[in-house]
């Protein structure tokens, strides 16, 4: 987006991004519908850190899918928005039947009073980048590719709820986390960092190092659903009801079932020291 805000400022006017809520697939083939890697808050967040403007987040529903793809050109392009410089990905598709491709939208622009540019598709190195390459990554337990990819740590948001307090009988007391997105990380020992959210509460956007463990806790309950629980370092105070945010920075090792209670403390320990480690070499 940075070339978007540069010539903006370059005009003297505003760099703004047009968005759709929900995603279109939820709405047109809702059993298609890709599991998406951020919510539209995080969306959001990531858009404010580019400099951008302003954002328009358009609802997107039946009525919008089936304009026809000039008339969204002409009456939501051109005459809600303004434009003088319009950029879009290669692969952007629009109007009813997605009959609308970047042929119409160039050959509209012009005519309309703005230009257009395709933007390609983007590599690191020599990887494309694209949300199901990262879903994929994600799902293999492999963060750090993901985090490559991505240009930061994979992030999940979401509220602290109560648990079994288990990991405080333990010595470790984990924040059990009731995520927000709809994609975890592959079952596993991560190392990350946590960020407190609740930026009016003592304490907000605070970061802690943090050891996490997305699994169904086998040593003890291997019946129970995914679950995401995190032991924060150096922190002490009561999380419940509070919204954080997990980044995935190194995977530690895969989740497996110990013999005692006993082990898994040792193991844990373990864990907590080999992930302050790899998060404090950087």
């Amino acid at each position: 987006m940075a070339i978007v805000v540069e010539r903006a400022r370059a005009h003297g006017g505003e760099a703004a991004v047009y968005t759709f809520e929900p995603h279109p697939r939820k709405v047109l083939r809702s059993e298609q519908s890709p599991k998406l890697l951020n919510t539209l808050e995080q969306k959001l967040e990531l858009i404010e850190e580019t400099g951008i403007d302003l954002v328009v987040v358009e609802a997107f529903d039946a009525r919008l899918a089936k304009m026809p793809a000039e008339s969204f050109v002409r009456d939501i392009l051109h005459r809600r928005l303004g434009p003088r410089e319009v950029y879009v990905g290669y692969d952007f598709r629009y109007g009813r039947d997605r009959e609308g491709s970047m042929r119409t939208l160039t050959e509209l622009g012009p005519h309309l009073g703005f230009a257009v540019t395709i933007v390609p598709e983007v590599t690191v190195g020599d990887r494309d980048v694209n949300s199901t390459r990262i879903r994929e990554l994600l799902a293999a337990g492999e963060v750090e590719e993901a985090a490559f990819l991505l240009g930061r740590p994979y992030r999940v948001w979401g509220e602290v709820v109560e648990g079994d307090r288990r990991g405080r009988s333990l010595g470790f007391p984990t924040a059990n986390l009731l995520p927000e997105n709809e994609v975890l990380p592959a079952e596993g020992v991560y190392g990350g960092l946590v960020r407190l959210l609740d930026r009016g509460a003592a304490g907000g956007e605070e970061r802690f190092l943090a050891v996490t463990n997305v699994g169904r806790r086998p040593t003890f309950k291997p019946s129970d659903p995914v679950l995401a629980e995190t032991h924060l370092m150096e922190f002490d105070g009561d999380l419940y009801g509070r919204r954080i945010e997990l980044t995935f920075e190194h995977r530690l090792r895969d989740e497996r079932r110990f013999d005692d209670a006993a082990e898994l403390k040792r193991q844990i320990a373990a864990d907590r020291d080999e992930a302050k480690r790899r998060l404090t070499a950087r």
